[in-house]
């Protein structure tokens, strides 16, 4: 395997431990000359790769190395955002000068502004976020179609497949601002995704399915042969899928699907959505909101986590938030601006993209895991479903209201007894956060946001 292990673009890394904190102090003096009272910078350098295979064949191959700056700046209470990739001086000055101006003719937001400079982080933890191994093309394509091969040979039902993919990529940040604060910090991320199809013998009925997994390191990825495999299994098993009649029972929600509620738990604790009032847990700190089973952390200082970082996206030391503590909800996420907003301070969330205004985003948002097994879960339901794909946004983050199309398993005394599909369930989230009954002790994290397996009381099964 054509694996090295170097420093990854060392020029570029020289630029970012000192040179971009250079162009950063520039850029940052001349919006001072151009009249901004406050400004902050971004900076990404990266590279990515991906490759998809189809068939064994390689389908799609894109490789691609960037640099981009982003430039906010504050003149009094109004704000304007631009991006470049040119870094020359005359770009960068042109950048400015005309950032300026857009500052000036936009209307004053009375809260908006950069963080109080006591505020910003100082610490630089090492969150072990990236890996120096860089790996050849050839290496990556034979990831890709390894795992796509290990999903046909692990069933003879495996006949056609929508692709494997393998991306990896790194990058370093660089953030600046006219408090003073320069912090920058580096990350790597390895993934793979196999996507095969099953047909039933007989009657020719096709389903699919997928696996993957993402790791910062990349001797921490699953082999490509266990990705395949598993990919495979859950393709197969979906064969003889049959709707079922309509009725109320338990849902049981698989990782993946119970880590899709909990995404909708995150949408409505953002900031951006509170204060708009546009979240059906708005005024709701201190309340009871979930069930005495849940607690739930955003976890910024996570060492290795796919969200963690020394810092937000506004400069501010990210930190682990409680959101919620045995059912009441103790905290929101919020960045300067939206805490502003509701009158509560950030909570270390600002995201932030090259060439736009933070926004609010979660670091690592999970549920802390019970004692029961999914298997002991499965078990405790005499009739219901267990849950393993939603399809569709049929979600009012408004009202809580729930209705979302279905895929999974219908449970008969504690056994899956036959795959279901083209069912609706339905509910409220309000509701449903209060009915989780039992929770998983398979808490995985293949993304920023993750839980274990959770059962819900009782909900409206739709089917036939």
């Amino acid at each position: 395997m054509d694996i090295v292990r170097k420093e990854r673009a060392e020029h570029s890394i020289a630029a970012g431990n000192g040179g971009y904190a250079q162009l950063a102090a520039d850029v940052l003096a001349h919006a001072k000359q151009c009249g901004a009272t406050e400004a902050d910078i971004v900076v990404a350098d990266g590279e990515t790769f991906s490759v998809q295979v189809r068939v064994g064949a390689v389908d799609r191959l894109t490789k691609a190395r960037e640099k981009r700056l982003g430039l906010r700046v504050f003149v009094g209470k109004r704000s304007a955002t631009t991006s470049t990739s040119d870094f020359s001086k005359a770009s960068l000055d042109r950048l400015v000068s005309e950032t300026c101006t857009l500052a000036k003719a936009v209307v004053e937001d009375p809260v908006s502004g950069l963080p109080e400079a006591a505020q910003l982080g100082g610490d630089r933890p090492d969150l072990d976020l990236y890996d120096e191994t860089v790996l050849g093309t050839e290496t990556q394509i034979d990831w890709a179609k390894r795992g796509e091969s290990a999903a046909f040979s692990a069933d003879s039902r495996i006949t056609n497949s929508e692709g494997a993919e393998f991306d990896s990529s790194s990058g370093r940040v660089v953030l600046a601002n006219s408090h003073g604060f320069v912090g920058s910090y580096q990350s790597s991320s390895f993934s793979l995704s196999v996507s095969p199809i099953a047909t039933e013998t007989g009657t020719g009925a096709m389903q699919r399915d997928a696996w993957y997994e993402v790791q910062h390191k990349f001797a921490r990825l699953a082999s490509a042969e266990s990705i395949g495999q598993e990919a495979a299994r859950r393709a197969v098993r979906r064969l003889g899928a049959r709707r079922v009649a309509t009725k109320r029972v338990p849902v049981v929600f698989d990782q993946e699907t119970a880590g899709s509620l909990l995404a909708n738990l995150c949408s409505a604790v953002s900031g951006y959505g509170l204060y708009k009032r546009a979240s059906f847990l708005l005024d709701q700190l201190g309340q009871t909101v979930a069930s005495d089973r849940i607690t739930v952390y955003d976890d910024g200082r996570m060492v290795g986590g796919l969200g963690s970082r020394p810092f937000d996206g506004e400069g501010l030391a990210t930190r682990k938030n409680t959101i919620v503590e045995r059912g009441v909800l103790t905290s929101y996420l919020l960045d300067t601006y939206s805490g502003k907003k509701l009158g509560l301070p950030s909570t270390g969330n600002a995201s932030r993209s090259v060439g736009e205004s933070p926004s609010v985003g979660p670091t690592n948002f999970y549920l802390v895991p019970g004692v029961k097994t999914p298997a002991e879960i499965i078990g405790s339901v005499k009739e219901g479903l267990y849950l393993t794909e939603v399809i569709g946004f049929g979600i009012n983050m408004v009202t809580g209201d729930y209705s979302r199309g279905a895929c999974g398993f219908w449970i008969e005394n504690g056994e899956l007894a036959s795959p279901v599909e083209e069912i609706t369930i339905a509910g409220n989230l309000k509701q449903m956060l209060k009915d989780i009954e039992l929770v998983g002790n398979d808490l995985v994290f293949r993304g920023r946001i993750a839980s274990p397996t959770l059962k819900i009381s009782e909900m409206m099964v739709a089917g036939n």
